[in-house]
Parts: C-alpha cells; structure tokens; sequence
C-alpha cells in the first residue's frame, strides 16, 4: 500500500492560491479515477478537481472556506502499490493539514451512526439512484419514484435524531434544498458515503410526511427554535466583496425613465412568428442592447471603465455588454462580446450562450471578464424601480424593469399602452447628469419608435 498525495495545480494566469468552496468526498470514502473531489474557487472561475487514481481517502487538506496556495496539498489518498508519495518517504502531515481532516473524520463518525437494530419502518422506501453530487449542479428533487414499485423497494430501518450539535454530511446544494424545503438534516437518515445526505434522501424524507421541525405536527402556525450560521465563502464571498468595493468606490446616481414598449412588443412579437422556426426566439433583450450600442455611439463617455488609482478614464469603441444572471451560485455577468456587431438574433444567441454557461458553472474565465457596459433584468420580477450597483470598474448600469399595461392618454383618447422603466446607475466622477438622462432619452427614442434600431 503506498500514500498518493493530491495537490492545488496550477491553473494558469499567475494564480497562487485559490479558495476551497466544496467537498465532495470524506476522510475514509473510497474515490475512483476521474472522480471529482473538491471544487475551488479562483477570481470568479469555479475549478473542479478530479482524483487522477483510485484509493481511499486519508485526510482532507483544509476546510470549505480556507484559501489554499498552488502546489499545497488538498488530499492525502492510500492506494494500492505505489503512489507519488509512498508511506514513510514524506513527512506526517503538518498539524495544520491534520486537524481539519481529524474534524472531518469526526463529523463523519458521528454523522453516520451504527443504525439501531429497531424494526423496519413500516412504509418502504424509494431505491436510492447512487449518483455523485457537486456543488454547482442544479438541486432537484423528485416528486414520484420511477425505478421501482413500492413493493419492490427495500424497507429502510429508522434512524435516532442527531444531536443538534452534530453536523450532518451533505454537499452545499443539498444543504441549500433542504433549507427551501424547511428540512432539518439532523432529521434525516443519509443513504451516501459514510452516511452523506442526498437530494434522494430529501425526497424519501418529504414522501414519508417527514417533520420540518423537531417536535412538529407540520403546520404553519407552530413555534420554531433554532438558529442556523452559514459562513460567506466562494462565489457568495467575492460577490460580497465586489459589491462593498463598488458602493465605497463609486459615487452612484439613479436615473429612472418610462418607455412606452407598445409598439416594440408588437415587432418583437412579428418577428417571433415569422422567424422562430428558423432563427430562435427573441426576448426584450436583444432590442435594449441594439438601443444601448446606437446610444453609446453618442455618449462614448458611458461606454467606458474608470481607473480609481490612476485616475484614468478608458473609452472602448467595441461594445462588450455585461449580463447580469442569477446563478444557483450567485450573482455573475458573464460579457457578450463585440456587441455592436451583432445583429438581433445573434446578439439573443450571445446571451443565452454566455448565461448558460454562467449558469451551468461551466463559464471561462474570459467570458466573465471585461465588459466595458452592463445591463441587468429581473425578468417579470423585475419590479416598478430598482437601483442597481455598478460593476466596477464600469461607470454606468442599465436596469429593467417589468412591462405593464396601464391607461394612458394618447391625442385625447385613452387607450391601453405596456409601459416600461429603465432604471439606471451612474458613475458621477465621471458621468454628469445631463449626460446620463440625455443617453437614456436616446434609448427611450429608439426603443418607442422601434425602426430606428435599424437606421444607421
């Protein structure tokens, strides 16, 4: 039996140290090749690492959270013959390394009880499809069992209650679902890894009419105790610290404006039937973007990034719009690039490309890197006004809010019109008001007289 040690590589672009956002195996899991192990975090890039061969795991390197240098050492494995770093040849890991991977053996054992010898429960429970969990896929519960019928599926004998002090095994994204759900993990029985708790085993939880509290009948109304401590890590961290930059940094004005989209809808609703088929369908989006680059042509001052400790201001001819897109991660813009060239088909292929990719954490780091203008919509949820914050070092943001129909007054008549805001920040170091309502009006002009995003 030899030691293999795996460790941070070096992941390019002067990286040199990185922050471990998930586990995804325990002190005492059997890995295989190609299995992932750990997620980390560099900039904004999530980096998953593989086991590059089969073993058992020893020890953990650090902790969900710690920020790890390239070359240290993220997993100590026992294999069979021998490894990269044989038993006796190396150093015992440093306390520093151990004392993590004793506390993560520790949750382990105690997260993972011997079941009691107790009777079967009476309802049997769905099979359990093993399937490995990573912290950026997407949570998913079943609603229904599909591989087997409830007389083929064999019973699951009752699990004792955590104490409230222990802390179940489970990845992030199943921690995050079993908050939306209301569960208590300490309550469920895992059926993974050294007891892991899996998305599987939420699901058979909710299915038995498990309790969302301890001592609970399930209704609304009951008191709830408890309190829960989530540290800010990864992305949820770096969004943190952008956003704080940004505020501290920029001096933000908002500007608010109405568009009547009337007659935008309409075209946009023409287009669709006639070229869905064959080009793909097209959202309000693409419109706002083509009004935001024949604006800027006029207003190269928005269009622009501001150095704080230069004092420099950086005009781009080329339009690289920023898409803000939530993410079960969190917040991140990843950039249509060049988009001024594009037309509106392909700028609505650009960006449901790029947020896909956001989306799926499967994003380079060159896609969430250097947009020179954003635009951020919260769809139908995107409320009346809102006041975005500046992705710096941008100087300027356009909001969007949601479309209504309300009465207006139009040649003495009143009629129905969708009405829409434009909600917008701006740098005020570097844009002045004027400008700002000017760039927005010439929006609204383009975006209420709908042929002008065609004319040159």
């Amino acid at each position: 039996m030899g030691t293999y040690v795996i460790r941070i590589p070096d992941i390019g672009e002067g990286i040199a140290e990185v922050e471990l956002v998930a586990w995804h195996v325990a002190a005492g899991d059997t890995v295989s090749e190609d299995q992932l192990v750990a997620d980390v975090m560099t900039d904004k890039a999530t980096v998953e690492i593989p086991c590059p061969v089969d073993g058992k795991v020893i020890s953990l390197g650090g902790e969900v959270g710690q920020t790890l240098a390239v070359g240290a050492e993220l997993l100590r494995l026992q294999v069979e013959g021998a490894g990269n770093l044989r038993e006796g040849d190396d150093a015992a890991p440093s306390a520093a390394a151990a004392a993590p991977a004793q506390a993560a053996s520790q949750t382990q054992s105690q997260a993972a009880p011997p079941p009691p010898a107790a009777a079967p429960d009476p309802e049997p429970a769905p099979k359990a499809e093993p399937a490995q969990q990573t912290a950026s896929a997407e949570p998913h519960v079943p609603s229904s069992p599909t591989s087997a019928t409830e007389s083929e599926r064999p019973p699951r004998q009752r699990v004792t209650p955590r104490r409230a002090s222990e802390r179940p095994l489970a990845s992030p994204a199943v921690r995050r679902r079993a908050l939306d759900l209301g569960i208590e993990l300490r309550f469920v029985q895992g059926s993974g890894p050294a007891g892991r708790i899996m998305h599987e085993d939420l699901a058979d939880f909710v299915a038995r009419g498990g309790q969302l509290h301890a001592g609970g009948s399930g209704t609304g109304y009951e008191k709830r105790q408890g309190e829960q401590t989530i540290p800010v890590i990864g992305l949820r961290r770096m969004i943190a610290r952008k956003m704080q930059h940004a505020k501290r940094q920029i001096p933000h004005f908002a500007y608010v404006e109405e568009v009547d989209v009337t007659e935008l809808e309409k075209l946009r609703q023409t287009l669709n039937a006639r070229h869905a088929g064959s080009r793909g369908k097209l959202t309000l989006l693409p419109f706002l973007v083509r009004a935001m680059v024949l604006a800027l042509r006029e207003f190269p001052q928005i269009n622009a990034r501001y150095d704080d400790e230069a004092d420099v201001v950086t005009r781009f001819a080329a339009v690289h719009m920023g898409v803000a897109t939530q993410t079960p991660n969190g917040l991140m813009v990843p950039v249509v690039q060049h988009a001024e060239a594009l037309d509106l088909w392909s700028c609505a292929q650009g960006i449901a490309e790029v947020a896909a990719a956001a989306r799926s954490g499967k994003a380079s780091r060159d896609t969430l890197t250097g947009s020179t203008i954003t635009i951020t919509s919260l769809g139908p949820l995107g409320g009346i006004v809102s006041t975005p914050v500046i992705n710096h070092p941008e100087v300027a943001i356009v909001g969007v809010n949601r479309m209504v129909e309300r009465p207006m007054l139009q040649d003495g008549r009143v009629v129905p019109r969708l009405l829409m805001n434009l909600s917008s920040s701006f740098d005020h170091r570097v844009v002045d008001g004027m400008d700002a309502a000017q760039f927005i009006q010439s929006m609204r002009t383009r975006l209420e007289t709908p042929a002008l995003l065609f004319a040159e």
